[in-house]
């Protein structure tokens, strides 16, 4: 008989876990050996448990699922991370590849082809959703924000003004303009609030 497949949910939300739960229960290969409620408790159980996938949301209290892949994989390089997330933004889904996610899963995929995915990437694969990877694809190549760029699009999406923004920064008005052409130029963006709003649907900020 083939080993189970050991699995570890870390998600704030306990009727998402719950269905999770029941699916993993019909797989005879599979076995749920712990649950998280944040990014926390998702380090500390996967330092008890070493399970052999971890399922990870991104937006939990405490700390978020990016970090919490940062830390586990700082300590234990090896460890295999499926994202499940409701967010299908390419800069998101960037990020978490980057900090060395094994998958990227979409939660309105999730009955079809989570069995599927936790399978393939146990066995060495990397599974990204079809809809995430053309959005990565689609804006492959492009000039990503700066951090400073990202500070100033947080402090525009609040609603603060150039002043404002210049204030909070410790940065001149002018540079602030300076910044926020670059923005709408790397953005594709008409203006401010398209920026924002292009910013928001892929993942690049937060509001």
């Amino acid at each position: 008989m083939p080993s189970l497949v050991r699995v570890l949910i870390a998600d704030d939300h306990p009727l998402f876990r719950s269905g999770v739960a029941l699916l993993l229960s019909s797989q005879p290969d599979m076995q749920l050996v712990a649950e998280a409620n944040d990014g926390m408790e998702a380090v500390a159980l996967f330092r008890e448990h070493h399970p052999d996938i971890t399922l990870m949301d991104l937006q939990m209290p405490r700390m978020d699922g990016v970090e919490a892949m940062e830390a586990i994989r700082a300590e234990f390089p090896k460890a295999r991370i499926v994202v499940l997330t409701t967010y299908s933004g390419d800069a998101q889904a960037m990020r978490a590849l980057k900090m060395g996610a094994s998958g990227y899963l979409l939660k309105n995929m999730l009955h079809r082809e989570l069995i599927d995915t936790i399978r393939r990437v146990n066995a060495g694969t990397r599974v990204i959703e079809h809809e995430v990877a053309a959005k990565i694809a689609g804006h492959a190549g492009e000039e990503e924000l700066t951090e400073r760029e990202m500070e100033v699009l947080r402090c525009v999406a609040s609603g603060k003004s150039n002043k404002r923004v210049a204030d909070k920064l410790g940065i001149g008005e002018e540079t602030v303009k300076g910044h926020l052409r670059r923005i709408l130029a790397k953005l594709d963006a008409s203006d401010r609030t398209h920026a924002v709003t292009i910013a928001v649907r892929r993942g690049i900020i937060e509001l």
